[in-house]
């Protein structure tokens, strides 16, 4: 019974608890790219923003991945869309990046 206990606590220390928000993500490795908004602006988008957050092991979380900063960042007023990416290393970091596209 030690035995099973020290094997399972041993397994669960060595994986990793930080996440990101994707929609697929890979135990080993993630970087993914996806929608998170789209507005009905007509106008074609000339400035790019860029917010981001970052996780250890899931314990520890900081940063400001909201739209408002990444909007500040880019100079933007009117938005065009919202993209968001993350990207998990074997589950000890993960970062969140919000990235705004318009005028």
């Amino acid at each position: 019974m030690k035995r099973i206990l020290a094997a399972s606590v041993l397994a669960l220390s060595m994986t990793g608890c930080a996440t990101g928000t994707a929609p697929v993500n890979g135990i080993i490795y993630s970087n993914v790219s996806a929608p998170l908004m789209v507005t009905g602006s007509a106008d074609k988008p000339n400035k790019v923003g860029r917010s981001y957050a970052r996780s250890f092991f899931g314990l520890y979380a900081t940063g400001d991945a909201s739209i408002e900063l990444a909007a500040k960042n880019g100079g933007i007023t009117k938005i065009h869309h919202v993209d968001h990416k993350t990207q998990v290393i074997l589950g000890v970091v993960a970062d969140y990046t919000t990235i705004v596209y318009g005028n």
